[in-house]
């Protein structure tokens, strides 16, 4: 059963696929697909603990399960699912290639499952990986300059995590002889191997996560990608990460402190940074994926927090996983709300859309919702999962110290420029009017913005919010209950009294810090008055950001001009001369008999050092010394210079001299003998019967050849790119393995 919630929506994908040219049925196959995965859900959900496994496949086998942690999160993941697709058709109407989102939108769901229900750490990596590459078309959609910069940077942190977390999880499964969750502990005397492991599955985890420094694509990816996919990509996919994250910090890691420092530093300065980011963009869903990384700081801020508590951890445990589930909910409906603006208006800076929900009671209130509930107001969700974070930091505080209690300013902090970013948002759309009045009085007299199965959608998303948030006991603290084995949480000593005033104290200090950044900074510095009228501006210089000012410099430019310095010591004839040059100083004469025989040109000398020169020449220029025997001596030499000056044609040309023969195509005196000939000749009849002139040399049969010769030549170069990329990858395996065995 636990399969079928990986599997279904991979066939579904390919249904929609085959019968994409009918949309309306295409939409609704994909509807149905997404309501037979939240059943499934929901019935695996009711069950007990499952297993599954799939041995074999790729030498490790895959393996799945279920606990109350993943239980909840089926359930999460597929009811986002199935609001964005009901929101999708109305969305993309206009739209061009909607059967390529439809058809790896469904692959990513599968694969998110897939993530979710991994009983071990090569699991999560195969569908991690599965999911990343599925949901790079998602910010490649619509194939702008901009979606396509973005998609770039998108798939450059997926990579790159990628292989970091591979890495990591090879040294685990090395330490270990596993990668089973429930088996890994800290039980290593290898300290140094354990945290290099956990090092490179957290850079792999946390970059999907959106964890400071690698948060540079959430910016970038949203606003980039169309609003149903943004909703997915910032309240799941970023949970997939963390959902790495937790195995670390809850199996490996769960009782070391340095871990838990590190995750709460990282914590800390990712969600201060979105929160600033946030509250200085004037795009609105920019605005909101900032607002994700902040979110996500918050919750890895739990984690640390749970870690450095110990067994004394239930307070932040019950509030991260909480948080958890509150962010999902949350950027449903903000990302869903903002698609509404942007299917009616095709734009996101805020001067441009400012008034549009004016007279839009439905819509304010759906934003209202979202926009309170993410900033902790008493009577929503959010509320309950950032009192029960704060309380975890201020039990943390009474033995940390005055740095516990500078985090707990910053997190209240953080909450306040939430409360300020969000109210920023909801005033542009709901409450001020726009600059100009003709495209005011426009969008007031807009009545239909959204089809009844897309306020359906907004409707049922944001319900949930204040349902789960009015009766915490009864919804929110089952929910948290559900996940204390993952989480390894200890014991509540008592009921949590969400309402009382000291647990509502901390949530209204972050309210009045949030009002007082809003009327004193933004509506202050973050505005200024062009013809009489406010208008926000963004001061966020445009040279301040990180991926064009660090990661791309030195991606681009300084990593390639690095090794191409240190590569071109093994290049053809530098290497000969750099040597030369230093053992010989003294010697310029003797040199230049080595490389220039004409302008050193005492006989002697060249008596001495012909054998130099001609082995010289062997290495680098075949056809000069001709000995087979020195060819021979001197292969692996000439390998080796070409591999060093080039490492990726290196490794092809290696691979070409040892396994790869090219065989020529047909030749043209066997043509009259193939079968596209000869469907040819059967059409030049046919226009022969009907009267007309016979075909010359340019006939259907020979040009039916000819592109028949054509495609073989395609598909065998592909076979051949096909077989080197798979024997890249085992060459790739085989220096990691060899690695690991090396480590002591």
């Amino acid at each position: 059963m636990l399969i079928a919630l990986v599997l279904f929506p991979m066939i579904a994908a390919a249904v929609c696929a085959f019968i994409g040219k009918n949309t309306k049925l295409r939409n609704a196959a994909a509807i149905l697909a997404a309501a037979v995965e939240f059943a499934l859900a929901i019935l695996i959900a009711s069950k007990p603990d499952l297993t599954f496994s799939l041995p074999g496949v790729a030498g490790c086998g895959l393996m799945l399960e279920t606990d109350g942690f993943r239980r909840v999160y089926l359930v999460v993941i597929a009811f986002l699912w199935l609001m964005t697709m009901l929101f999708s058709p109305e969305y993309f109407a206009h739209y061009k290639h909607t059967t390529r989102y439809f058809f790896f939108n469904l692959l990513t769901l599968g694969a998110t499952m897939g993530v979710f229900l991994a009983g071990d750490l090569f699991t999560a990596l195969v569908f991690f990986e599965i999911m990343s590459f599925t949901s790079y078309t998602w910010v490649l959609q619509e194939e702008t300059p901009g979606a396509i910069r973005a998609a770039n940077t998108y798939l450059a942190i997926a990579v790159i995590g990628g292989l970091a977390a591979l890495m990591g999880i090879y040294l685990l499964q090395h330490i270990f002889g596993t990668t089973e969750i429930s088996a890994l502990a800290m039980q290593s005397e290898n300290r140094k191997a354990l945290y290099a492991a956990g090092g490179c599955v957290l850079v792999g985890f946390g970059a999907k996560a959106g964890m400071f420094p690698l948060h540079i694509w959430l910016p970038k990816a949203h606003p980039a990608a169309p609003a149903p996919a943004s909703a997915l990509l910032s309240g799941l996919l970023t949970k997939s990460g963390i959902f790495g994250v937790l195995v670390l910090s809850c199996r490996l890691f769960a009782d070391d402190p340095a871990w838990g420092r590190l995750i709460l530093i990282l914590g800390v300065i990712t969600m201060l940074l979105g929160a600033v980011l946030a509250l200085l963009s004037v795009d609105l869903k920019r605005t909101l994926a900032c607002s994700s990384v902040s979110q996500i700081g918050f919750i890895l801020t739990g984690i640390g927090t749970m870690v450095l508590l110990g067994h004394e951890n239930a307070l932040a445990a019950r509030g991260t996983l909480l948080h958890m589930v509150n962010h999902s909910l949350f950027k449903l409906v903000l990302f869903t709300c903002a698609g509404v603006v942007v299917m009616n208006l095709h734009r996101l800076n805020l001067n441009e859309i400012r008034g549009f929900g004016r007279k839009k009671p439905l819509l304010a209130a759906v934003f209202l919702i979202g926009a309170l509930g993410i900033g902790g107001f008493p009577g929503l969700s959010g509320y309950v999962s950032k009192t029960l974070l704060h309380e975890g930091i201020v039990e943390l505080a009474e033995h940390g110290g005055a740095a516990v209690r500078a985090v707990e300013w910053l997190f209240l902090v953080s909450g306040g420029m939430t409360v300020a970013y969000m109210t920023k948002l909801f005033s542009a759309l709901f409450i001020e009017k726009n600059a100009d009045n003709e495209r005011q009085a426009a969008f007031e007299a807009k009545k239909h913005y959204m089809a009844p199965l897309s306020a359906a959608a907004l409707v049922l998303s944001a319900a949930v919010i204040p349902a789960l948030g009015l009766l915490p006991h009864l919804t929110m603290d089952r929910i948290a209950d559900a996940g204390t084995d993952f989480f390894r949480a200890g014991e509540l000593e008592h009921s949590v009294h969400y309402f009382a005033w000291s647990n509502l104290r901390g949530g209204l200090i972050s309210i009045v810090i949030g009002f007082t950044l809003y009327f004193g900074l933004v509506r202050t510095l973050l505005m200024k008055k062009e013809n009489g009228r406010k208008v926000y501006v963004d001061r966020l210089p445009a040279w301040l950001d990180l991926e064009e000012l660090v990661y791309r410099p030195l991606l681009i430019k300084l990593l390639p001009a690095v090794l191409s310095a240190a590569a071109s010591l093994f290049g053809e004839n530098k290497l000969t001369a750099f040597a030369a040059k230093a053992v010989f100083r003294g010697a310029q004469g003797v040199t230049r008999a080595v490389f220039d025989e004409e302008v050193f040109t005492a006989p002697a000398a060249k008596a001495v050092f012909r054998g130099v020169q001609g082995v010289t020449r062997a290495v680098f220029d075949e056809e000069v010394f001709t000995a087979p025997a020195a060819k021979t001596v001197f292969r692996g030499t000439e390998i080796a210079s070409h591999a060093f000056s080039d490492l990726t044609d290196g490794l092809v040309y290696i691979i070409r001299r040892l396994f790869f023969r090219e065989r020529d195509y047909t030749p043209l005196d066997g043509m009259k003998a193939t079968l596209p000939y000869r469907a040819g000749r059967l059409i030049d009849r046919a226009a022969i019967r009907r009267g007309r002139e016979k075909p010359g040399e340019r006939s259907h049969a020979v040009r039916s050849y000819q592109k028949a010769r054509s495609l073989r030549g395609t598909m065998r170069g592909i076979t051949g790119s096909l077989s080197f990329a798979l024997l890249m990858l085992v060459l790739a395996i085989s220096i990691v393995f060899i690695y690991l065995m090396l480590i002591r």
